[in-house]
């Protein structure tokens, strides 16, 4: 925990007010994107929810209109799995959006098994990582125009994983699910250290910061067995893993900081305080040396710049 968070527990009610603020969240149908987009429209954002699945989007929207009243909430479609459907959402936000206060890269999922496309790369990486570095190079002219814009990315602890070759991400040799949701994880978080270093380098007036929920209860697990869904998600078992885990709201709040404290700089990773990042007040913590390596920053844009061909401003 950093010297200023040490004497003050940090909540929504610190967040600054964002009327008037345009905030984009991906996967805010549900878990850690549903919990930010209702924490950022209570704020007073106008919120997009860039979803797949439309049905359960509508449902969200619908939850998050009902406790706030008059807030401006819109759903888009977004598969980040396809390069059409990134470059359709962006191109109707853009339309509406001159400028774009806060992107929140959230949407991503633990695969079931490792699939590689014709280029070797896992298919989990190409849209956790590849679909979001896409999206926000299309986003980039709104948020270049904002006065103080924001890009936030939501990390894991899972990035910390051992074996892990960060020069060789996505197309590595990993065969495990978990494997190849740590390598997507990492990917992302050398991605905003990167994205950052290059708004300083350019004088942009928007930076990048990174937030990970820690141990959080959400939809994380729909993929797995339905036995690990079970002891995650039963009544009888939360009692006890409330002790290790966040529930979703509490999760949610290293990445509403991240995207609303005044104070934070570019560069930072927010998470829990606690016990090894598990659970607790968010704070500025720690991440993995290599996610700050300059040039395996900059290898890892070259790739995604040649697997996207998106080039950002």
């Amino acid at each position: 925990m950093s010297r200023k968070d040490a004497g003050a527990r940090w909540t929504l009610e610190n967040a600054a007010d964002l009327t008037g603020r345009v905030a984009v969240v991906t996967g805010a149908n549900s878990g850690i994107g549903y919990e930010t987009a209702r924490g950022l429209a209570r704020l007073g954002a106008t919120v997009v929810m860039a979803c797949r699945t439309q049905s359960t989007a509508a449902t969200a929207r619908a939850q998050i209109v009902a406790e706030n009243p008059g807030a401006d909430v819109v759903v888009v479609s977004l598969d980040l799995a396809d390069a059409d459907s990134i470059r359709r959402c962006a191109e109707l936000i853009n339309a509406q959006y001159r400028t774009i206060d806060i992107v929140v890269a959230n949407a991503g999922y633990i695969p079931t098994e490792v699939v590689r496309n014709a280029d070797r790369i896992e298919l989990g990486f190409a849209s956790t990582f590849l679909g979001h570095f896409a999206l926000i190079g299309l986003l980039s002219p709104g948020l270049l125009r904002a006065p103080a814009a924001r890009v936030v990315t939501v990390g894991s602890l899972a990035h910390r994983a051992k074996g892990l070759d960060p020069t060789r991400l996505g197309v590595g040799s990993t065969t495990t699910p978990m494997g190849a949701y740590a390598e997507a994880k990492l990917a992302q978080l050398i991605f905003a250290a990167e994205l950052d270093r290059r708004f300083t380098a350019t004088r942009a007036r928007a930076i990048s910061l990174a937030a990970h929920p820690g141990a959080a209860r959400t939809g994380v697990m729909r993929e797995r067995s339905r036995w690990i869904q079970r002891a995650y998600h039963s009544r009888f078992t939360w009692p006890v893993l409330r002790l290790f885990i966040n529930d979703a709201y509490t999760g949610a709040l290293p990445t509403l900081r991240a995207a609303t404290d005044p104070t934070a700089d570019g560069g930072q990773y927010f998470g829990p305080s606690g016990p090894f990042q598990l659970t607790g007040a968010p704070a500025v913590v720690q991440d993995s040396p290599v996610v700050h390596d300059s040039a395996v920053g900059a290898q890892l844009w070259e790739f995604a710049q040649t697997h996207t061909g998106i080039v950002y401003p």
